[in-house]
């Protein structure tokens, strides 16, 4: 992809910005696609008895598929589906708010403890592999949320999304303030979306192998 190739969406003075910031780091993410192939490899490798129990538990709990492929946005603006063990019924997505709360009825009884250990990202490796997502990176958003971005929050969509962030690590308990409110979507498009997308940009601004490193420590930290 070059710079003039981007989408029309994501051309403006910010993405050119970090673009050029991210092309005198092409090493750094050749590293890390490199290290986001090998590791999750291991990872599904290691936990795939865990995965396979996963898949049993979430079929028997509800009628439905396994995963739940959902559209997201990824790099370049361009939609992907992500794959998520279900952890909600069947049409979900039909019949309440693009967010989620913990309390959400639409929540399946085996899909509230894959939810409160985060069990349903381990299924997202499949992604990394495909290169349509990397293990640290922005976390990918809805299309009606991206449609939200300010001009400069239009460039993470430059880097590969993740399955975790420094974003999600601040905001791992957003729940209760989204519980709280009679507005999901609202809560989290104005108070919610735009520190997280500060948090992304300065991710960027900072990527290193190393970095990833610590982020991925401190999200299994959170986690625990």
């Amino acid at each position: 992809m070059t710079l003039k190739a981007l989408p029309p969406t994501m051309k403006n003075e910010f993405t050119q910005e970090y673009w050029n910031l991210l092309r005198k780091k092409r090493l750094t993410l050749i590293l890390k696609r490199s290290g986001d192939i090998l590791a999750s490899l291991f990872i599904l490798l290691i936990f795939s008895p865990v995965l396979l129990l996963l898949a049993i538990a979430v079929k028997l709990d509800s009628p439905g598929p396994v995963f739940y492929r959902q559209v997201r946005v990824g790099r370049y603006n361009q939609d992907f589906k992500i794959f998520k063990f279900r952890t909600m019924v069947q049409n979900a997505d039909k019949i309440g708010p693009a967010v989620t709360t913990g309390e959400d009825a639409r929540i399946t009884r085996i899909g509230k403890l894959i939810r409160r250990c985060r069990l349903d990202e381990f299924s997202q490796l499949i992604n990394v592999l495909n290169g349509t997502m990397s293990l640290v990176g922005p976390r990918p958003e809805v299309r009606r949320y991206v449609d939200a971005y300010s001009p400069e929050g239009m460039a993470t969509l430059l880097v590969r999304p993740g399955i975790t962030a420094p974003s999600s690590i601040a905001f791992k308990d957003e729940d209760r303030l989204l519980v709280a409110s009679g507005d999901p979507d609202r809560i989290y498009m104005e108070q919610i979306l735009p520190p997280k997308t500060e948090l992304n940009l300065e991710y960027i601004r900072k990527v290193s192998v190393w970095g990833d490193i610590k982020i991925m420590v401190q999200t299994v930290a959170a986690v625990i």
